[in-house]
């Protein structure tokens, strides 16, 4: 499978208020896991809500799904990309944030 974008995470300062509105405005259905992270999980481009001040980025987070989390994380650094958040696991894989050359934050995931 190519690298794509599969996710969009939003900041957000609660779950509640956010999963009430995309579900209310666009009839999305969302998956909570834990108290404060939500996402739809369609299996297309999916939308997941970080309530957590602490893990939140300052804007939405584009997520890009690739099959080596290793072998991309040396092509963003080789690339010029800036990691700002080391690898890490969550329910479903692991990922890891980078800056791009204009200063967007984004990230790449693998599942597990």
């Amino acid at each position: 499978m190519p690298a794509r974008i599969n996710f969009v995470e939003l900041p957000a300062r609660g779950t509640a208020p956010m999963k009430s509105f995309y579900s209310s405005a666009f009839g999305f259905s969302m998956t909570d896991f834990g108290p404060s992270y939500a996402c739809t999980l369609t299996g297309d481009v999916d939308l997941g809500i970080q309530g957590d001040p602490a893990d939140a980025t300052s804007a939405p987070l584009p997520v890009i799904r690739v099959e080596d989390l290793e072998a991309t994380l040396a092509a963003v650094k080789r690339a010029g990309g800036v990691i700002s958040k080391p690898t890490f696991s969550f329910p479903g894989g692991r990922r890891f944030h980078f800056t791009d050359p204009a200063g967007n934050e984004l990230a790449a995931m693998q599942a597990d």
